[in-house]
């Protein structure tokens, strides 16, 4: 045992009285179990614990009377100081960041500089601004409070103000602690952000399974669709069964448009023989007179 854990656990030993060192004339007693024997003397409570091979504890010296409990004190410690490791392991340690400007830091780099503070006032922890005045800038810190109230005012929503601006020296400090309404707010978003991206992997896994499980039954529809192929190869044969009507149908057509050529053509010969005679006819008429 290191000297960290000795002075833990003596640390413990002070907090509560047991056996002999308990001063109280009646206590109100409870067993290993839990269960409330009720109140008691001292020396009866002594008795008890020490036919019973356990410590005497008191565990709640305020009250009236106090509260003493059988157990094993060796094994109470132990528990105790694990729970003030794990208690330590999940506090989270505030940490205290500073930002430091000048007075001539401009206006886009004073924005830069609060959002990198938005940052740490998320992770919670506190943040300094320190704006530093160096030889005839002493006589312009008005510059260097208008600064910090740009600042303020841009971290009202996250920060509370911890430490207004006070000049010591040649610089003028601030100093802004996380909103914990705020920064608990923000926690616990991202714990549900976290949780929707849980579920979303776990609603894409369960997809994969399933998805999965229908290709494996997939040859069974694959077969199911090849059936119908016959009421295809039908479908064509009528067509082309179609095809042969509208051939036949083009081929009638054909023909009559070749017999309605036949009969113009003879028309038109006696019409020319019509004309001939006429012509001739009218020659001879010339010719006698």
């Amino acid at each position: 045992m290191n000297n960290k854990q000795q002075q833990r656990s003596d640390t413990i030993r002070d907090r509560y009285r047991i056996n002999n060192r308990i001063r109280a004339r009646e206590v109100r007693l409870i067993d290993e179990q839990g269960t409330q024997v009720g109140i008691v003397a001292i020396q009866e409570a002594q008795r008890m614990a020490e036919e019973r091979g356990v410590d005497l504890v008191e565990v709640a010296p305020n009250a009236n009377p106090p509260v003493c409990r059988l157990m094993d004190y060796g094994k109470f410690r132990y528990e105790q100081s694990k729970k003030e490791r794990e208690a330590r392991k999940n506090q989270k340690q505030t940490d205290l960041k500073e930002v430091r400007l000048k007075p001539r830091t401009s206006e886009h780099d004073l924005s830069v500089k609060a959002k990198q503070a938005r940052r740490f006032l998320s992770s919670g922890d506190k943040v300094k601004f320190t704006v530093r005045f160096k030889g005839r800038e002493m006589a312009h810190t008005d510059i260097g409070r208008e600064m910090l109230d740009m600042v303020m005012d841009q971290l009202r929503d996250i920060s509370i103000v911890e430490q207004k601006p006070t000049l010591e020296s040649r610089a003028l400090s601030l100093v802004l602690a996380p909103n914990a309404r705020v920064l608990k707010a923000a926690q616990q978003a991202v714990r549900d952000q976290n949780r929707r991206i849980r579920e979303e992997k776990q609603r894409r896994a369960a997809g994969a399974d399933n998805g999965q499980v229908g290709d494996e039954a997939a040859p069974d529809d694959e077969d199911e669709a090849l059936e119908p192929e016959d009421e295809d190869v039908d479908a064509v044969t009528a067509l082309d069964d179609d095809d042969d009507l509208d051939d036949a149908d083009l081929d009638d057509d054909d023909d009559l448009d070749d017999d309605d050529t036949d009969d113009d053509e003879e028309e038109q010969e006696d019409d020319s023989a019509r004309q001939r005679r006429s012509n001739e006819r009218g020659s001879k008429r010339e010719k006698r007179r």
